[in-house]
């Protein structure tokens, strides 16, 4: 995403002689992604980069796309999104007087590491002490597994595996690089449980601020980085097995369907249908496999 960030500034600035200047922060520079969020709304911030679980704290229906086993593959991710499931969650978050770009960036399909056996089936989760991100959705979905979900931060990640303070992990195979979590875990199941993106955002005072010239300017080439950053992650992910693989990560690929089954048994799709309601699910369920 850096990259194509940097790719992309230097574009604006170029097309604009200079009018349009867009300094980069990366690494958290700026503070953790909930603490940016509250800087963008504020305009401390004039824009972020930011993932949907943590728009969804602001908008709940963002954090829609991340409904376990909703997609099958990429395809019906860029449908949804470049859709009308993406125009719906714009609206929603264009309400919060923030404007957000059309093109939604990726972060990738979720991939679920373990130590002492590899996760193939359902049943391989039960009692399985796994960290998850600090989102009730994450946390009820293996719940509903009858597994230990515990909330950890990304940065507590190594040495909770490390120390075994939990068993497994779960997250895009270019975090489990850059990560270093195959130093500490011997498996990888990939379950491609989940489907996880950044959403560009403006402070809405900032965005009204700015002569259409630039905003139009800005919109392109932020809107072509983004296309040019799923193709990116696509091609590093098939690259990333082979890597992972000769640093002594063992890969499975475990049958999807009983997975779904279970959550559809546990109650998990119904309890979310309610948050979200009918209308923004309807709406996913049309990419994500019949939900229903």
């Amino acid at each position: 995403m850096h990259l194509r960030l940097v790719q992309a500034a230097d574009r604006i600035k170029a097309d604009t002689d200079g009018r349009l200047v867009i300094e980069l922060f990366p690494n958290n520079q700026l503070g953790g992604d909930t603490d940016m969020l509250g800087q963008v709304r504020s305009g401390g911030l004039e824009m972020a980069l930011l993932p949907e679980l943590i728009v969804g704290s602001m908008v709940p229906v963002a954090s829609i796309t991340g409904i376990g086993f909703a997609f099958g593959s990429y395809a019906d991710v860029w449908k949804a999104l470049d859709g009308d499931l993406g125009r719906h969650i714009r609206e929603a978050i264009g309400k919060t007087r923030i404007h957000v770009f059309d093109r939604v960036w990726d972060n990738g399909f979720r991939q679920t590491t373990s130590n002492g056996k590899p996760i193939l089936s359902p049943q391989d989760l039960q009692g399985f002490k796994i960290r998850v991100p600090s989102s009730q959705l994450w946390i009820s979905m293996f719940q509903a597994f009858n597994a230990a979900p515990t909330a950890l931060n990304s940065s507590e990640l190594y040495a909770a595996l490390q120390t075994r303070v939990v068993e497994g992990q779960e997250n895009p195979l270019s975090n489990i690089f850059t990560q270093k979590t195959f130093e500490v875990q011997q498996f990888c199941s990939m379950t491609n449980h989940m489907w996880s993106g950044y959403w560009p955002l403006v402070n809405g005072r900032v965005w009204s601020g700015l002569p259409d010239d630039l905003r139009q300017v800005l919109t392109r080439h932020l809107n072509e980085a983004a296309l040019d950053q799923r193709k990116d992650i696509e091609e590093l992910n098939g690259k990333l097995e082979k890597v992972l693989t000769e640093k002594g990560l063992t890969f499975h690929r475990p049958e999807l369907p009983p997975f779904r089954a279970a959550l559809v048994k546990a109650g998990f799709y119904g309890e979310w249908r309610k948050k979200f309601g009918d209308e923004s699910w309807s709406m996913l369920a049309k990419y994500a496999n019949g939900l229903g």
